[in-house]
């Protein structure tokens, strides 16, 4: 048994949920807590969001889950945008707001998410690191109760969580929009979770498909459920007489695309098993209807199929309507940003798709490395961006300039393409031809798609703003933009020192109480070692089974970002029809290389103190 560790005490710059109160730990004796390390442009963390709300519905007399909001981008940093980030994504628990990362260096937090299990004593019992963890900890929470109730020492009851007042406004963070024949103009609602229909002038509602409850069922348009829907996608006409219906809506939290008929508002499911993708990457064609997605994010018609931003792993993902079937496009899971042939890119979060005029190039907003990417004759470039931690807002020359975490793109007539820049709110513009970025437009409230009229007109789906703008005339021509040379920002967390030379990688993983590794599919465990810049590593970096590794740290690299993918496969023990786990993580670790640094390099990505 190891030294109980007390919580460090619970502090910020503020609380949101919490009605004004201001809560301490003594304010939670007698409860289970957990504290959920999350920043709110990390899919991973929302897919913990979402992992989180059946344990808080089933638990709710004696668990609390606090939010703690330690930001990665600066455009985080600002309190009324957690609060919008809070309500968008329907955090129904307290959360406190930690924008310098005091209590993420507390909590020893190495990555996005964190749990930090605190148990009714105020001590914390177990860290995790990643997704994938709900199973582990309802048992934990089982054993929690038992052991608490016997002592005396759990206290049942209502928790701390007070619900903020209920907006009024026809959207509700919009996510993506495109132009259907008519002229009108369908939005996808993405905290409204349904579909609404709007006039020409961007602001008339026509119609909304979907109960405006978060749901899955298929059916009628008034009947229809969503969970925040995000891109959308028209299918050609040939294509939608033989696929039976018109659109497709990447239904982001329930990972599944679903088909809408235009003329009824009919609703059906047409790819996903309504199962988060946790598995290894092929390149097969799968059953539409039977293959595991994770977080579709936006959606475009290319390459004769439907093309998937699937923004929870990191990937591309294609669908064919007529032959029902679907499968991998680009991206290999790895968290970062390399280009070459699709089958090897790494992306991370890719949120947005918008093709050339000519049909030849797939634009990408690829929101976690701030960059805007690009696919072409079976390869993807970087047109904008320079990876995981560098953002700002800067134009001019491309390789120089910086976005903040874009989630759209639009591609124009003459080569160019707009993108949202959203965390700096800003629609900008890269020319290829001259390989230049320019600021079109700024002071919008996070602008998170871009729709092209046949007019020439731009409208802005303004997510926080909870409306569609229109850009003033003359905003795209060369007058009407400006060159912005804005702050330079880095996400800096505190690097770990490391000595050169040989350094013990070592992820710990302990399987959840009734769970046991699962090799059912081959090697239970997956490793994968990368680092920026690459010659920080001289030996060590790949793929292998084994979650401890052997580095070489190169004496001339003074710092740099060891970038580490891990993941473990588990199942239910002496169980009937067990079921099956997997627990993923990726890390980006700074690293300062000096005499007398660490030799070993643990990282947790499940960790329970025995």
């Amino acid at each position: 048994m190891s030294a109980r560790v007390r919580a460090p005490e619970l502090r910020g710059r503020g609380w949101l949920n919490t009605g004004g109160r201001e809560l301490k730990l003594a304010d939670l004796r007698g409860k289970i807590v957990i504290a959920d390390f999350w920043t709110f442009c990390c899919i991973n963390c929302l897919h913990v969001l979402d992992e989180l709300r059946p344990l808080e519905e089933k638990y709710g007399d004696v668990l609390v889950v606090i939010g703690v909001h330690s930001p990665k981008f600066e455009h985080e940093k600002d309190a009324d945008a957690l609060a919008a980030a809070v309500e968008r994504y329907g955090v129904h628990h307290p959360v406190l707001d930690d924008p310098e990362l005091d209590m993420w260096q507390q909590y020893a937090a190495r990555a996005w998410p964190t749990l930090s299990v605190i148990d009714p004593e105020g001590y914390v019992v177990a860290t995790m690191a990643g997704e994938g963890h709900a199973e582990g900890l309802a048992r934990l929470i089982d054993e929690l109760i038992a052991t608490h109730e016997a002592k005396g020492t759990l206290h049942r009851g209502d928790g701390p969580y007070v619900p903020p007042a209920e907006p009024e406004t026809t959207l509700r963070f919009p996510g993506k929009a495109v132009l259907l024949e008519n002229g009108n103009l369908l939005v996808s609602d993405s905290a409204r979770h349904s579909l609404a229909e709007l006039a020409p002038d961007g602001e008339t509602l026509v119609r909304r498909i979907g109960s405006g409850s978060r749901g899955r069922a298929d059916g009628p348009a008034e009947a229809a459920g969503f969970s925040e829907p995000q891109g959308l996608c028209l299918l050609p006409a040939h294509v939608a007489e033989v696929a039976g219906y018109d659109l497709v809506v990447a239904d982001t939290v329930n990972h599944l695309l679903r088909g809408v008929r235009l003329a009824t508002g009919e609703v059906v499911t047409v790819a996903g098993s309504g199962r988060q993708w946790r598995s290894t990457v092929d390149d097969h064609a799968h059953d539409a209807l039977a293959v595991d997605l994770s977080s579709p994010w936006d959606l475009a018609w290319y390459d004769d199929k439907v093309v998937i931003a699937m923004a929870g792993i990191h990937q591309l993902w294609w669908f064919d309507p007529v032959k029902r079937t679907a499968g991998m496009y680009a991206g290999t899971t790895v968290e970062a940003l390399r280009d070459g042939p699709l089958a090897d890119a790494w992306m991370a979060q890719p949120s947005g798709l918008s093709v050339s005029a000519d049909g030849a190039r797939l634009w990408v907003a690829d929101s976690e490395t701030s960059a805007i990417r690009y696919v072409e004759d079976g390869v993807m470039g970087t047109a904008v961006g320079q990876g995981l931690f560098d953002f700002g807002h800067v134009d001019g020359p491309a390789a120089s300039a910086l976005l903040q975490h874009p989630l759209g793109v639009c591609a124009l007539p003459d080569g160019s393409v707009l993108i949202a820049d959203t965390y700096n709110g800003a629609v900008r513009r890269y020319d290829p031809a001259g390989d230049q970025v320019s600021t079109v437009a700024d002071g919008l409230g996070e602008p998170s798609d871009l729709v092209l009229t046949p007019a020439g007109e731009v409208l802005v789906v303004e997510s926080a703003a909870h409306r569609l703008t229109r850009l003033a005339p003359g905003a795209l021509s060369a007058a009407g933009a400006s060159t912005v040379d804005g702050p330079r920002h880095r996400a800096e967390r505190k690097p770990i020192d490391v000595a050169a030379g040989e350094l013990s990688l070592d992820v710990i993983f302990t399987p959840a109480p009734g769970q046991k590794l699962d090799e059912t599919y081959g090697p239970s465990t997956r490793l994968v070692v990368s680092a920026s810049p690459p010659e920080l590593l001289v030996e060590g970096a790949g793929t292998g089974t084994e979650l401890s590794r052997r580095l070489v740290v190169n004496g001339d690299v003074t710092e740099g970002v060891l970038q580490v993918t891990a993941q473990a496969a588990t199942c239910d023990a002496d169980v009937e029809h067990a079921a099956c786990h997997l627990t993923r993580q990726d890390w980006g670790v700074p690293v300062r290389v000096v005499d007398g640094g660490a030799a070993r390099l643990p990282l947790v990505l499940r960790g329970l103190d025995a």
